[in-house]
């Protein structure tokens, strides 16, 4: 986080006092510093598990639909046809 930039964080439809804003900074700036947590259920993956992840942000529904479709999932409601 650039040290010049201001936290704007805004809470039931308010901004935060000034007090606030430092508090959230600084629990936002320590968060930064702390080391990685695995554990069983999320472990370290390997360069070649990471490899294996495919990008699931689509630019349309029919792409999406598409690559499903090539992945074998069949559903009724992953179709262009049922969202619209």
């Amino acid at each position: 986080m650039n040290k010049d930039e201001d936290v704007v964080i805004y809470e039931g439809g308010k901004e935060l006092t000034p007090e606030q804003k430092a508090a959230a900074k600084a629990e936002i700036e320590a968060a930064a510093k702390r080391p990685y947590v695995y554990d069983p259920d999320c472990p370290l993956l390997t360069p070649e598990q990471l490899a294996e992840f495919k990008p699931v942000n689509f630019s349309s529904m029919e792409e999406r639909a598409a690559a499903m479709r090539a992945a074998g999932v069949t559903a009724a409601a992953w179709t262009p046809e049922a969202v619209t």
